[in-house]
C-alpha cells in the first residue's frame, strides 16, 4: 500500500504545483488596477503615446523572459504518459451522414466507432480499440458530479422511511447542459518513456478542463496564454486532475476524500466524494445552485443490472455498472439515427443530428434502419485478426431529453430531438409515450465463471454477426 503523497496522489501533488501557473500570471494577477483608469485620464494625446511605447518597451522582455503559457499537468504527463483516443481530424464520424453507412449489398454490418466517457455527462473520448469488462468499456462513467440537495417533504429513504437529511443526487446535461464543454483526458503509462524527475509511472489519470478566464490583467495573460499555446481560435481554460486508480485508505484521509451515498436514478450507492479536488470556478461556470461534488464509485460496490438484463444463470456472472444509466453499454446505429434526423422540425440551432448527442460505446454502420432492435445476441469479429467479442442485447434505450443538448457547444434546443422520438420512436410496450433510440448491452464471455477472464477487446473495423434475434420488452429496474 502506498504511503500519503506517493504513488498516483504523490505524482498529482508534484503536478498541480508544478502547474500552478505562468511566471508572468502570477506577477500580473496580484497587479492592482483600481486607479489606472484615474490616472490615464490625466494623460492628453503625447503623454499616451509615450506612455504606451514606455510600457511595450518594459513588458517585451518580460515576456520573452518569462513567456505567458502556463506549465500545465498534460505538459508534465507528456514525459511518461500518452494521451488515449483519436484525435478530433481523424474522428470515424467526420460523415456520419453519409449514405455509405446504410445498409450495403453483401456487406456486413460493423463497428465505426468507439466512445468513452470517464466523468458522467462530459465530452467523450473516441477511441480506436477498447478493452471490454463485465462493466462496459474500460474506463467508461467511472465519475460523475452530484449536488447536496434537501429532499422534497414526504420523500423516501433507503428503508422507506421519510428522508429528512441532504442527499447527494448525480447530475447530467439535464440539469447542467455545460457539462458538454468539460473536456477530459485520459492519460495512461508509457512503457517507452520515463522521467529523470519523476521516475517510471504507472498510474493512469484524468485531466479535465473547462473554460474560464480569471478578471482583470491576469485574465489577459490567460487569454494570451491560451492564443499562443493552442491556437487563435482557442479560449482560456482551467483545469485539475483525477486518478484512475482507486485510492487506499491512506491516500483517502490524505486528500480529504469522503464516502457518501449518491442517488442514480431510483438506485443509491455509497461512493467516493472527491470533491476537493474541484476548483471553485467549476460551480461557477456550471451554474450549480447546491453544493457541488464528484463521485468515484468504488469497483466492489458496483449497481447490479436486473430488469431486462439476463440473470447470472445465463451470463455466468451478475452484470454491475458504475455510473452508467442502467447497463454495462449502449449500442447506436447511423441508419437508425439518419432516419431520425429526416423527422426532426430543424432549425438554425438544431441543422442536422450528431451521433455523439445519444453518448453511445458503440456506434455501428451498414445494418437496416432499426434492424437492431430484432438483435438478442451479437458477435464481434475483426476481419484480419479473428479477434472477436460477444453481447447480450438486453433492450432498447428509453431516451429522456439529455439528447437535446449539443454535445460541441452545450446548447440545449427546446424540442428536438425528444419531440420526433415521442412522436415516431414510441415503439416499446414496456416504456409508453417515450421515444427509443439505440439497444442496451451486456458482455458476453466463454468463461465468465473465471472473474479473471471477463474481458475482451473491441476495434473499429469489427463486423457484426447476429447469432439470435428476437423482439424486446423494456421493463424498468
Amino acid at each position: 500500500m502506498s504511503q500519503p503523497g506517493s504513488g498516483a496522489f504523490g505524482l498529482q501533488s508534484q503536478l498541480a504545483h508544478a502547474a500552478h501557473g505562468s511566471a508572468l500570471a502570477q506577477r500580473l494577477g496580484h497587479f492592482s488596477t483600481t486607479t489606472l483608469p484615474a490616472f490615464v485620464r490625466q494623460l492628453d494625446a503625447v503623454s499616451l503615446i509615450l506612455l504606451l511605447v514606455t510600457v511595450v518597451a518594459f513588458v517585451a522582455p518580460i515576456f520573452i523572459l518569462f513567456p505567458p503559457i502556463p506549465v500545465e499537468r498534460s505538459d508534465a504527463l507528456r514525459q511518461t504518459h500518452s494521451r488515449l483516443g483519436l484525435p478530433p481530424k481523424r474522428t470515424n464520424l467526420r460523415d456520419q451522414m453519409s449514405p455509405v453507412h446504410r445498409v450495403q449489398p453483401g456487406q456486413p454490418a460493423k463497428v465505426q466507432s468507439l466512445y468513452i466517457y470517464p466523468i458522467k455527462s462530459c465530452k467523450g473520448i473516441e477511441l480506436a480499440r477498447s478493452k471490454v469488462l463485465s462493466s462496459g468499456l474500460e474506463y467508461d462513467r467511472m465519475y460523475t458530479f452530484a449536488q447536496l440537495r434537501t429532499p422534497a417533504p414526504g420523500a423516501a429513504g433507503r428503508a422507506g422511511h421519510q428522508q429528512t437529511k441532504p442527499v447527494w443526487e448525480f447530475l447530467t446535461l439535464r440539469q447542467l447542459p455545460l457539462l458538454a464543454n468539460v473536456k477530459v483526458d485520459l492519460w495512461t503509462p508509457d512503457s517507452a518513456k520515463t522521467s529523470r524527475l519523476l521516475g517510471k509511472v504507472d498510474d493512469a489519470f484524468l485531466v479535465v478542463r473547462f473554460p474560464w478566464m480569471d478578471r482583470g490583467l491576469r485574465g489577459l495573460a490567460q487569454w494570451m496564454s491560451a492564443k499562443i499555446s493552442r491556437g487563435l481560435h482557442a479560449t482560456p481554460e482551467k483545469e485539475f486532475m483525477l486518478p484512475v486508480s482507486f485510492p487506499s485508505d491512506q491516500e483517502i484521509k490524505a486528500r480529504g476524500y469522503t464516502f457518501a451515498d449518491v442517488k442514480i436514478w431510483k438506485d443509491v450507492a455509497f461512493a467516493l466524494n472527491v470533491e476537493t479536488e474541484i476548483p471553485p470556478q467549476l460551480t461557477q461556470y456550471l451554474g450549480v445552485k447546491h453544493r457541488l461534488g464528484l463521485f468515484r464509485m468504488d469497483p466492489s460496490k458496483r449497481r447490479e443490472v436486473h430488469g431486462c438484463a439476463q440473470p447470472e444463470s445465463v451470463l455466468g456472472y451478475q452484470p454491475a455498472v458504475d455510473f452508467h444509466d442502467g447497463f454495462p453499454l449502449h449500442l447506436l446505429s447511423l441508419a437508425s439515427m439518419q432516419n431520425l434526423d429526416t423527422l426532426l422540425l430543424k432549425d438554425e440551432t438544431i441543422k442536422e443530428l450528431d451521433a455523439r448527442r445519444f453518448r453511445a460505446n458503440i456506434i455501428t454502420s451498414g445494418s437496416e434502419e432499426y434492424e437492431e432492435e430484432t438483435w438478442k445476441v451479437i458477435n464481434l469479429k475483426h476481419p484480419s485478426t479473428n479477434e472477436a467479442c460477444q453481447f447480450d442485447v438486453a433492450c432498447r434505450t428509453v431516451r429522456c431529453k439529455l439528447p437535446n443538448v449539443d454535445p460541441e457547444t452545450g446548447i440545449r434546443h427546446k424540442v428536438e430531438p425528444d419531440r420526433a422520438l415521442r412522436k415516431f420512436r414510441d415503439v416499446d410496450e414496456g416504456a409508453p409515450k417515450m421515444g427509443c433510440m439505440g439497444m442496451q448491452l451486456c458482455p458476453m464471455f466463454p468463461n465468465a465463471g473465471n472473474p479473471d477472464e471477463r474481458e475482451a477487446y473491441i476495434e473499429v473495423g469489427m463486423s457484426i454477426d447476429v447469432v439470435k434475434r428476437g423482439s424486446h420488452l423494456y421493463v424498468k429496474q
